[in-house]
């Protein structure tokens, strides 16, 4: 009866020790919690304390290291200093970098150059001013003799035109006193020989030069030995308002024409044409030269004396763009001699360039229509004929005239 009596006190008991147990548990996490807290915030204060402390003892020392010329100088007082220009606004680049052409000293060997020059927009509207310009390619030996002759036919007319030289490998430029339009404009260049796919090989580099100019237009192949025949603002205007272009185009049935094909070149050259290799182009034929893989390689399989100079041009537009050119060139040679060479020319008359100026007598078509200006070059002068052809320019030729 007394155990009975005893449980109720007992469990009573436990209940209470469980009750005060948990009072204590809850009564030391307050405790903590308002310990951190004051630690946080004591921690807090006692940062921003330090840093005002700081940024106060370093703007004094700042300000005590200043040069004081007098007892009255002033405080020098920190104010909001502005960023560089350059850093607050954008600078425009665009196509700025892409359509400038690199130096014709470049170091691309041809593999490179060729593919660089055979990429073209597929857009045929230009999204930026471009003036076209007319591109002179020189293929020479070394030094381009008649140089003052061309300086004064390029004179006041920058803008409108660019030079390229492909001279021989070991021309030492430095040797020889040259005119400031021709300075700095020789590419690397690789040796070639007459009548060998080399020269081909050469002219090919040069319309890739010229091509990496987005604005150059149109294309024209010169030697040493060329002259002009017309003021710059005449030729300009003729070869950019053309719609054709001027290879000259035929065949010849002799054994200098179709005597000279291989049969090595069938089935790829299905045709055999021969022509002038002083050619004038438009900038879709000169893409079209510079990515050739198929006619070029047959060339280097046949014959390697096969004059190709005077075969690839002709034979390749023939093929390709037969409906745009004229099969004509705009270069006058004398071939009178029947030789192996075209007759060369000492001294230059007012007669002879008159006569050439109205196409030796001949006719031709321009856009379609008859027109008398057939020639706008002539081959081969010599270095001699330099001093007549600078006397008889300005009247004959108009030189620095736009007439």
């Amino acid at each position: 009866m007394k155990d009975r009596n005893l449980c109720p006190l007992n469990l009573l008991s436990k209940v209470f020790n469980v009750k005060h147990h948990l009072l204590n548990l809850v009564s030391h996490f307050l405790f903590f919690i308002g310990g951190f807290t004051l630690g946080v915030l004591l921690t807090s204060s006692y940062l921003r304390n330090t840093s005002l402390t700081l940024q106060i003892d370093q703007f004094s020392i700042a300000t005590s290291s200043l040069p004081s010329n007098n007892s009255n100088s002033q405080m020098l007082v920190p104010t909001n200093v502005k960023a560089p220009t350059s850093y607050m606004s954008h600078v425009r680049i665009g196509l700025k970098a892409y359509l400038e052409p690199p130096n014709v000293t470049h170091d691309m060997n041809d593999e490179e150059l060729l593919w660089r020059a055979s990429t073209a927009p597929r857009i045929s509207e230009y999204p930026f001013h471009r003036v076209p310009k007319v591109a002179f390619m020189f293929l020479t030996k070394g030094p381009v003799h008649l140089a003052p002759l061309w300086e004064k036919f390029f004179k006041g007319h920058q803008g409108l035109y660019s030079i390229y030289v492909h001279s021989d490998p070991s021309y030492n430029a430095s040797s020889h006193p040259e005119s400031p339009v021709f300075q700095g404009r020789r590419i690397p260049s690789q040796k070639v020989k007459w009548a060998q796919v080399n020269m081909i090989e050469a002219e090919s580099r040069l319309i890739a030069n010229a091509l990496l100019d987005i604005s150059n237009q149109r294309f024209v192949l010169l030697s040493e030995a060329c002259i002009p025949l017309y003021n710059f603002s005449t030729i300009y205007t003729y070869l950019l308002n053309s719609q054709e272009t001027f290879v000259e185009v035929y065949d010849d049935p002799s054994s200098v024409g179709r005597g000279r094909y291989n049969s090595s070149y069938y089935p790829i050259l299905d045709q055999w044409r021969k022509g002038s290799q002083w050619v004038e182009i438009d900038r879709d034929i000169a893409i079209e030269v510079v990515s050739d893989r198929t006619y070029l390689p047959a060339f280097r399989l046949g014959n390697r004396s096969c004059f190709a100079d005077e075969h690839y041009s002709p034979t390749f537009v023939n093929l390709k763009f037969s409906a745009k050119n004229l099969n004509r060139s705009v270069t006058w040679v004398n071939w009178s001699t029947r030789g192996p060479h075209p007759v060369e020319y000492n001294s230059s008359s007012a007669e002879l360039l008159n006569t050439l100026r109205n196409g030796n007598g001949q006719r031709c078509l321009y856009n379609r229509r008859r027109s008398n200006v057939y020639f706008l070059f002539a081959r081969k002068s010599r270095p001699s004929a330099l001093d007549s052809l600078l006397r008889l320019a300005p009247k004959i030729m108009h030189f620095n005239t736009d007439s």
